[in-house]
Order: C-alpha cells, then sequence, then structure tokens
C-alpha cells in the first residue's frame, strides 16, 4: 500500500484514508518524509471508528453496517469502493471494543468471503453529509434501532421490516439443527415468542416470531447469510408474509415461548437424543467460541449439545482429556470438579496438578463430551475465578503409582453411581443445558418443603429469587441471583442425602420462574 500524490489516500498504520482525513502535513494527505512510502503496520488503540478491509467488490453499505449492528447503534459509514475497504463508526468506543473483541474469535463474513476489522486511529468519521445515500441508509438503521420505522424514501435502503415473523431455510445442512438452536442463536436479537420448523421440497425450514418487528429486521440483517456450524447449515432468511404463527403443540417441532402449558401432541418425540454435538474450535461458525460480551450465542452450544454421543468426523481420534486452568486452589477439590463436569458427561477420572494446583485434567468418557463440557464451562466463574477450559493433548489422566501419596489430587470415577450418561437414551441427554441461574431439583421427597429447599439453597451461600415446585412436588425449579451462586449450589447440593436416603438431584434448566 504506498501513497500515491494522485490518489488522495495516505497509508497511516495500514489503513487507507481519504485526504480528507489524513493525519499529516502534505495537501493531499500524505505525512512528509519517506514514511508515507512504507506500510507500518501498528495496532491502533482502541477508537470507535473500525477500519474493515478485504470486502468483496459487490459488499453494500448495508451488509457492513450489518456487522455491527449487534453490538450497538452505528452514527457513520465511509466505504472506499476501489480499495475494497470500510470506516464504520459506532456510538461509543465500548460497542466498538465489545465488537472487535468479537470478531477476533469469529471471522466476519460478507457474502461467504472473511473481512479484517481493526480500530482506526480515527477517533471519529468526517464525511461528507451530502452522501444523501449513506445519510439514507443510516437514518433507516437509526430508526429502525430506536423502534421507529424508517421514512418512506429511505425504506428502499433497508427493506424495512413490516412482520415479526422470519422464514428461515437452511442449507447444506450436515448436522441436525434443533428447535432450540435456533431460539439460543436468534434470542440474541430480541424476545423469541414462536418457532414451527418442517420440512418442505427436502429442505429444512422455520418460521421464527419475535416480539417485535424490530428484532426481526437486526436478525435478518446479521445472520442472513451465515453459517451456523462451521462450512455448513447456513442461514437464508427472509420475511414472512404472516405476522403471527398460531402453535398448537410444544415439542421438538412447535413452540411457542409464551405459552408453557401447551400439550406435546400426540406421537410426538421429545427432541431426538443422538443429535451430535457439532462444536467447531473453527471460527466460521455461530456457535463457535464466542466471549463472555455475547454470552447468548454461547449459550446457542446447548442445543447442539443434546447428546453428543456421535462421532464427528476429524474428531474421532481427539482427546476425551480436558485441562482446566485458573481454578481457586483454596476450594477446589476433585470432587467439585466431578461434580461440575459430570453435568454434562461421565467424568471417569480428576487430577488436580501437584506442581500446578490452580490447574486439573479430567478425563471423559470420550472426546464429545469433552467438548460439550469445554463449551459450556469455558469462562464460567468457579469459586469466584473465571476457568478456561481446553482440550488435553494427553489421552488418558494417569494414577498416581501403586504407594505413592499425591495428597488425594487424583480421584478415580471410573465406577461412579453418580454418572448421569451411564444408561443408552436416559433422559438425561435431552436435558443438557448451559449454566443458568435457574436450577432443576428432581427426587425431592413428599415430605420436603418449599422452605426447607429455600433454607437449603440459600445456605449454599446464595439468594434465592424464586422458587417453584412442579405438580407431582418430586421436582421443582429454584433461581438463584447469579449464575456463578447456581453453579456453586449444584457443586454443593447435587446428591445431597436428604433422609431416608433419598438424594436430591441438580442440574441446570433452560426454564425461568
Amino acid at each position: 500500500m504506498y501513497n500515491s500524490p494522485n490518489s488522495g489516500m495516505s497509508s497511516i498504520s495500514g489503513e487507507f484514508v481519504p485526504a480528507t482525513l489524513g493525519d499529516g502535513g502534505g495537501p493531499d494527505g500524505a505525512s512528509n518524509g519517506s514514511d508515507s512510502k512504507k506500510l507500518r503496520v501498528e495496532e491502533a488503540p482502541p477508537s470507535r471508528v473500525l477500519h474493515i478491509r478485504k470486502l468483496p467488490n459487490e459488499a453494500s453499505e448495508t451488509e457492513v453496517i450489518a456487522l455491527g449492528l449487534p453490538f450497538g447503534k452505528v452514527t457513520n459509514i465511509l466505504t472506499l469502493k476501489g480499495k475494497n475497504q470500510a470506516f464504520l463508526e459506532m456510538g461509543t468506543e465500548e460497542t466498538a471494543i465489545t465488537m472487535v473483541n468479537y470478531y477476533t474469535t469469529v471471522t466476519p463474513h460478507i457474502r461467504n468471503v472473511p473481512v479484517f476489522i481493526q480500530y482506526s486511529n480515527h477517533k471519529e468519521l468526517k464525511t461528507d453529509a451530502g452522501n444523501q445515500r449513506t445519510q439514507a441508509v443510516l437514518q433507516a438503521v437509526s430508526a429502525v434501532q430506536s423502534g421507529g420505522s424508517p421514512s418512506s424514501d429511505v425504506q428502499e435502503a433497508l427493506a424495512a421490516a413490516s412482520s415479526p415473523v422470519l422464514r428461515i431455510i437452511i442449507d447444506n445442512m450436515f448436522y441436525p439443527v434443533t428447535l432450540d438452536v435456533l431460539q439460543q442463536i436468534f434470542s440474541k436479537f430480541g424476545t423469541v415468542m414462536k418457532i414451527i420448523t418442517f420440512t418442505k421440497n427436502n429442505q429444512f425450514q422455520a418460521l421464527l416470531q419475535f416480539s417485535d418487528p424490530v428484532n426481526a429486521q437486526q436478525a435478518k440483517l446479521a445472520l442472513d447469510g451465515q453459517n451456523i456450524y462451521n462450512s455448513c447449515c447456513t442461514l437464508r432468511i427472509d420475511f414472512s408474509k404472516l405476522v403471527s404463527l398460531n402453535v398448537k403443540y410444544n415439542n421438538d417441532k412447535s413452540r411457542d415461548y409464551t405459552r408453557p402449558e401447551l400439550p406435546a401432541g400426540d406421537g410426538q418425540p421429545s427432541i431426538d437424543p443422538s443429535v451430535a454435538a457439532a462444536f467447531t474450535k473453527d471460527s466460521n461458525s455461530l456457535l463457535g467460541k464466542i466471549p463472555g460480551a455475547l454470552n447468548p450465542l454461547s449459550a446457542a452450544a446447548a442445543a447442539a449439545a443434546a447428546a453428543g454421543r456421535v462421532a464427528l468426523a476429524g474428531q474421532a481420534g481427539s482427546s476425551g482429556v480436558l485441562l482446566v486452568s485458573n481454578l481457586n486452589e483454596e476450594m477446589v477439590t476433585p470432587q467439585s470438579l466431578f461434580t461440575l463436569f459430570g453435568v454434562y458427561g461421565d467424568v471417569q477420572r480428576v487430577k488436580i496438578l501437584y506442581n500446578k494446583k490452580d490447574s486439573a485434567l479430567i478425563q471423559m468418557s470420550d472426546a464429545n463430551q469433552a467438548q460439550l463440557a469445554m463449551s459450556h464451562l469455558n469462562g464460567q466463574k468457579m469459586y469466584g475465578k473465571i476457568i478456561r477450559v481446553t482440550l488435553s493433548k494427553h489421552q488418558t489422566v494417569a494414577l498416581p503409582r501403586d504407594g505413592l501419596d499425591d495428597q488425594g489430587l487424583t480421584k478415580d470415577y471410573a465406577n461412579s453411581p453418580l454418572h448421569r450418561f451411564k444408561k443408552p437414551g436416559s433422559k438425561n441427554f435431552q436435558n443438557i443445558f448451559p449454566p443458568s441461574a435457574t436450577l432443576h431439583l428432581s427426587n425431592v421427597p413428599q415430605d420436603v418443603t418449599e422452605d426447607d429447599l429455600r433454607l437449603l439453597f440459600s445456605n449454599a451461600g446464595g439468594t434465592v429469587k424464586a422458587f417453584k415446585f412442579f405438580q407431582d412436588r418430586k421436582m421443582a425449579l429454584i433461581q438463584m441471583s447469579t449464575v456463578e451462586e447456581a453453579i456453586q449450589a449444584l457443586i454443593d447440593l447435587h446428591n445431597y442425602n436428604m433422609g431416608g436416603n433419598q438424594h436430591l438431584r441438580v442440574s441446570f434448566s433452560k426454564s425461568t420462574i
């Protein structure tokens, strides 16, 4: 990238900048001296202006704006068509930082082409206010974002949403996509009220209704053309002509989240236990690793998780051993790790490292369970510390040699009666959810009252926000004030002896009270 006196462009930290934005002293915005002849690629400090490179030739302003839309207000855009670049100005520096952090782990794509995003050296964009097309697009976006509707003269710039219902077609469906996967992904953009899934012309399709057309607009802008899993399951999204969906049954084909009392319908199975845990570390995936700033999407992994027993291509030989680091070494025990990771698979062995007691190796039954536990527990808080979970290069966790005392740091759980997934087809396969503040309790003795359970869970060091018994009183939901408190309560109280040899069962719930 060289500066040319005729182009009116100067290269600044790897950015092409129009002359009006140039930082240099020359009349054309070029820096004086030889610096203008070579590219200085330094990392710019955070700024609300972002520099986007390697755009496809046909990329539209609307598509560039869509990259920023899920993170907050977009206040300006400047596209440099000949250079396949653009500058995007976000409303605040915080939203820009969130966006850059997110796209460092999940490569953004426009028209299936990966694009690159970095901070610009500029703190704001000064563009020619006379550029009516750009102003029209921005006006339409800000109207949609603030809940209004764009004025008629800009409707074409952003085909404004009139319906809260989206029609979703999934191309290249190599892995099963469940109704829960869709709910998790789309709920990042607003309240999902109803979903109906069906197969038409041999293609999996869905109708999804938001509470507000604005949310449907934002979801369509951000998700159309994206892949759910790495290189497959591509979302094709249009607005439906329907403005409301009529759902009769709550099962794995249709769901009305506003009416949990609906029947499941005759002969409808609940979610298929063999749904593949199609997780991938590759970033070209909506269900890839996503930092805490956009937690609802990481929860999307939950649905793909329904079982994780199906071997995936390329993963058959991978390890079932996890390395967990940044543990609270004063508090953590093999038993606490066994209980927490046991929510996502059958833990065989746990070893807290002798020379590095804030780290542990955990051996699961297979590689899919390890993937599942990693996708749900990486970044969660345990005993006040954010834990990191990665796949280990070890194939197994070794037990200490006979006669060697390792201070109880290694435990073998191969024959534990507490494994949740020993029985093929067990209902537990259908109830794998990400850590949540609401816990599902089962095996509750008949004589135990709501007050007993509230007291028990408060004593685990948390605040009980809500409680609800199921009709038979053998099961209940209990809501703690934070996810961290719920994780702590599950570790402390799963398998708690309630008397009469009845042991409480605790798991994470997808419901709220």
